[in-house]
């Protein structure tokens, strides 16, 4: 039986392009959280959730 390491040291070329597409586009940075927080949908969706659970605290700490 073969084991894991009795592999071949090259792999086998199987692209049909004679030349390999780039994995990053040159002029497009990483985005990254702070990006996705400045979305206006998200931020709304987060506003109104935190709106809900200061309601509840309140409501929990001084109603009745």
């Amino acid at each position: 039986m073969r084991g894991v390491r009795d592999h071949p040291p090259e792999m086998l070329d199987t692209s049909r392009d004679a030349v390999p597409a780039p994995t990053d586009a040159p002029g497009e940075e990483a985005r990254g959280c702070l990006y996705a927080l400045s979305q206006p949908p998200l931020m709304i969706f987060l506003g109104v959730i935190g709106c809900l659970l200061l309601v509840a605290a309140v409501n929990d700490l001084f109603v009745r």
